[in-house]
């Protein structure tokens, strides 16, 4: 099973970096990093902000042929160059198989990849707008939780390698149920997901694969060992007990 995945892991060159104590080998998720394997369905990257986990996310898209600053790997604009040089020295070990389908999502970038659909489709062409792929309304003409799930429910189209970051970042608690049962119906197409989250719903999907980024690296975690899901599980259970504690009152 693991053989046939799209990806199987990824390695630090740690032989190639003169210095850790400099960005972005400094970062948590980097400097602790020799190999980190996969899950053929989902993996999760979790952990603070800072923690470097999207900085290895956006590295592994950039070195799989995407743009950095998201989209298919047809995509080719650039607005600023903002992303690290980590994509330089890390080795992404394919499976046997190559995914017939797939996509970078930065949520802090996405508004720029519905402007490049705009621009691409103002252009003359001979094929049908590129928005129909994407549900054939404007993304800019949609909420930024409302384009997410366009995206998801009419651009993924299945056995395919989708790479996430923060995809919860403009849903809501229903939407980010939606996206996981969405995530499943594209699992069982024969996909495969990595995913950095903050969200405790989208991780709680059974059987993933959850590596918690802190000083010590990235470690393999239990659902219901993670910060996130004992922060929001008490704060539901307990909402004025920790009201008390956070605001004194």
């Amino acid at each position: 099973m693991i053989s046939s995945q799209y990806v199987r892991s990824v390695s630090l060159k740690r032989e190639e970096i003169a210095s850790f104590e400099h960005y972005p080998f400094c970062l948590s998720a980097v400097s602790a990093l020799h190999t980190l394997e996969l899950h053929p369905k989902i993996t999760f990257l979790v952990g603070e902000n800072g923690s470097g986990k999207s900085t290895l996310l956006e590295a592994m898209a950039v070195s799989l042929g995407f743009n950095p600053e998201g989209g298919t790997k047809n995509f080719r604009f650039g607005t600023r160059a903002s992303h690290s040089k980590l994509n330089e020295y890390i080795r992404v070990a394919k499976g046997i198989r190559q995914a017939k389908d797939g996509f970078f999502l930065r949520a802090e970038s996405f508004f720029n990849v519905a402007t490049e659909i705009e621009n691409l489709d103002a252009a003359p062409s001979f094929g049908p707008p590129v928005i129909n792929s994407y549900g054939g309304h404007s993304l800019h003409e949609q909420s930024h939780g409302e384009s997410f799930l366009a995206l998801m429910m009419h651009r993924f189209g299945g056995k395919g390698l989708y790479i996430l970051d923060e995809p919860e970042a403009a849903l809501s608690p229903q939407q980010q149920l939606a996206v996981l049962s969405r995530i499943h119906d594209l699992v069982n197409d024969d996909s495969q997901f990595i995913i950095a989250t903050h969200s405790p719903i989208l991780m709680a999907y059974p059987d993933a694969w959850i590596y918690s980024c802190s000083s010590a690296g990235l470690v393999r975690t239990e659902y219901k060992d993670t910060e996130h899901y004992q922060i929001t599980h008490d704060f539901i259970n307990h909402p004025e007990r920790m009201l008390k504690v956070l605001l004194d009152i």
